[in-house]
């Protein structure tokens, strides 16, 4: 039997709620603003010691939301040896796509095609392939980094609800992360073909990336734009977007190509930068 928690939000306007949310996230009155950020600080005992800027100095809740860092406190890890974690947050499920499914929680699935939109070619390069689904809590830094570098090849909205994203209603909601509105782009590099998927949540107000800037939230229907040949490519590390209120990042990876180093499992932390898998070098004519 389901919960409250996840009756209410079955019973919610995700979507006017979320705009009712963005409205006051993007809110530049001194007052308001000043307000919202200090209760958010406090109520997710936020550690500002590694922000490059003091709560008067931002624009908004939205500018607070998608702090910078002080430059060094998120050492990257070897990119040429290691595979890196996008963001900060806690490791939602790691490990092996099998029969096009990623695992969810306690018996829940979802498949890659569904997770990219219904790409079932782009899906099938991933099968047998790695995946990392990565909450980024409330009180987590809300940049996405690139786990890799990678030249940008395409970028899909797909239009869907925003539940929670958290650990209980992973367990309570089928397919919850390949059913939220979400961002899936695929990047090329030496690591192979790998997606990096953004994913929406309850009262997010929108996702930026830094090619396109903020896309459009709550869409009516999917898009997809080809970036073949537009030239974006993006070191390992470098930012490639951001999350206007908390989300999930899942990170897909072509088989042969990455392993996840021992120790990540279900619920461990991450940082932004660290060494999250071990980069495989694929066989000669792979």
């Amino acid at each position: 039997m389901s919960s409250p928690f996840i009756l209410l939000q079955h019973a919610l306007p995700h979507h006017a709620v979320s705009r009712l949310a963005g409205k006051f996230a993007s809110s530049e009155t001194p007052w308001l603003k000043d307000r919202l950020i200090r209760r958010f600080i406090a109520t997710y005992d936020i550690d500002m010691s590694q922000a490059a800027r003091s709560i008067e100095q931002f624009a908004s809740f939205n500018d607070f939301f998608t702090r910078e860092l002080k430059p060094g406190a998120r050492p990257l890890a070897d990119a040429y040896e290691f595979v890196l974690s996008p963001a900060d947050g806690a490791i939602s499920q790691i490990g092996t796509i099998e029969r096009g499914e990623i695992f969810q929680a306690k018996g829940r699935a979802f498949t890659a095609s569904q997770l990219l939109g219904g790409d079932t070619a782009a899906a099938e390069r991933f099968e047998g392939g790695s995946f990392a689904t990565i909450y980024l809590s409330p009180r987590d830094y809300h940049r996405v980094h690139m786990p890799a570098a990678g030249a940008l090849q395409s970028t899909t909205y797909v239009p869907g609800d925003l539940f929670s994203v958290n650990q209980v209603t992973a367990e309570n909601v089928d397919g919850l992360f390949a059913r939220n509105e979400r961002l899936a782009c695929l990047f090329d590099g030496a690591v192979g073909r790998f997606a990096s998927v953004m994913v929406g949540a309850m009262i997010v107000a929108g996702i930026e990336t830094v090619w396109s800037g903020r896309v459009e939230a709550h869409a009516p229907k999917l898009v997809h734009e080809d970036f073949a040949l537009r030239d974006v490519s993006l070191k390992a590390g470098a930012e490639m977007g951001r999350f206007f209120l908390g989300s999930t990042v899942v990170l897909l990876f072509e088989p042969g190509r990455v392993e996840w180093l021992d120790g990540f499992e279900a619920g461990s932390t991450v940082r932004m930068g660290e060494a999250l898998g071990r980069r495989v070098q694929p066989k000669a004519g792979a």
